[in-house]
């Protein structure tokens, strides 16, 4: 049975590897201003030529496509990396407070025009402190009381959001006017804006991320028996909810310090990745990767298409699919 599981995932992987690059192309190739096929040879071979469709290409959509690829992996690696750990299909990365945590720095940069004042490096950096500093305050709101498992940690996400949202509302209620504008556009999500730079960052806690949530992939197997059943088979059910939420703060907060708030993704796409390459971790978690990025890539491009030349918030589509796949899944657990 695991054999033919492994196998099962070991060809959505191979699939993968081929729709993620072509997904990337063609949201690089496809938008507002077309570049037809007789030039994507030209544009893609030549990054230095002077021509509008090469500029485009090179400056504007592909840095923006990998961006959404990355936040897009990186939200659905947390939330299957979440998941594991709460043993529950229906939980996200908000559920520990990151999202939360990092709304809350944004709005404070927002309200207190540190944005405009610091650069553009100021949103993204306290929207990522605030993401960490959330984790932070659950990890303390949990001590000394490990023994309460999984159930006790929610609870302590469930407290914690709770007084971040207290300070979240406080903060918009003294921001101005302007402030809360760019506020709203924020929470609705966008991969706009994006450079090479902040794609080398992002990619850096991508990668960090990963590789806590892999080393500990065995143990996430063992962690779905039940916690004592992996205590008996050795896991070190303490240490592993530490690392990986470590892992899931990283890449929560950075995706979100990028793009904003953009929700359903890490719900829905580990879900995804069980149906298609059943439960093992080994197996759930690059294709939860590849998965995510395919997804928030189409729904960037969708952004950028559906009403051009305006262009959507991406958070906007990914609600209005994630929520329909939602009830879907709480049909489905209730059919169980």
């Amino acid at each position: 049975m695991k054999t033919g599981s492994a196998g099962r995932g070991a060809g959505v992987l191979v699939s993968l590897a081929f729709f993620v690059p072509l997904a990337v192309l063609a949201g690089a190739m496809l938008g507002p201003v077309s570049i037809g096929p007789a030039q994507w040879l030209e544009v893609v071979f030549n990054p230095f030529g002077e021509s509008m469709e090469s500029s485009v290409f090179w400056e504007i959509r592909l840095p923006r496509v990998v961006l959404a690829a990355l936040v897009g992996a990186s939200l659905a690696l947390a939330g299957a990396g979440v998941q594991g750990i709460f043993r529950n299909p229906l939980a996200d990365p908000g559920l520990i407070g990151v999202s939360a945590g990092a709304s809350v720095g944004a709005v404070v940069c927002f309200a207190a025009g540190w944005q405009s004042a610091l650069g553009g490096w100021a949103l993204p950096a306290m929207a990522f402190g605030g993401g960490l500093g959330a984790v932070g305050l659950l990890r303390l709101f949990h001590a000394g009381h490990e023994g309460a498992g999984a159930s006790g940690l929610i609870l302590s996400g469930i407290a914690l959001n709770a007084m971040l949202g207290s300070v979240l509302g406080f903060a918009l209620f003294s921001a101005s006017d302007s402030a809360l504008r760019s506020i709203t556009f924020w929470t609705l999500g966008s991969c706009g804006g994006a450079n090479w730079a902040q794609n080398l960052v992002l990619a850096v806690f991508f990668v960090a991320g990963a590789v806590l949530l892999a080393r500990n992939a065995r143990a996430l197997d063992a962690l779905q028996l039940g916690e004592a059943q992996a205590a008996h088979l050795g896991i070190a059910t303490g240490r592993v909810r530490g690392e990986v939420i470590v892992a899931c703060a990283l890449l929560t907060g950075a995706a979100t310090a990028f793009a904003g708030m953009i929700g359903f993704i890490g719900l829905v796409a580990p879900h995804i990745a069980r149906l298609l390459a059943g439960g093992l971790h080994k197996m759930v978690l690059p294709v939860s990767v590849g998965i995510g990025a395919v997804l928030l890539v189409g729904a960037d491009l969708g952004a950028r298409t559906l009403v051009a030349p305006a262009e959507l918030s991406v958070g906007i589509l990914t609600a209005a699919a994630g929520g329909p796949f939602f009830l879907w899944l709480l049909r489905r657990r209730a059919a169980e």
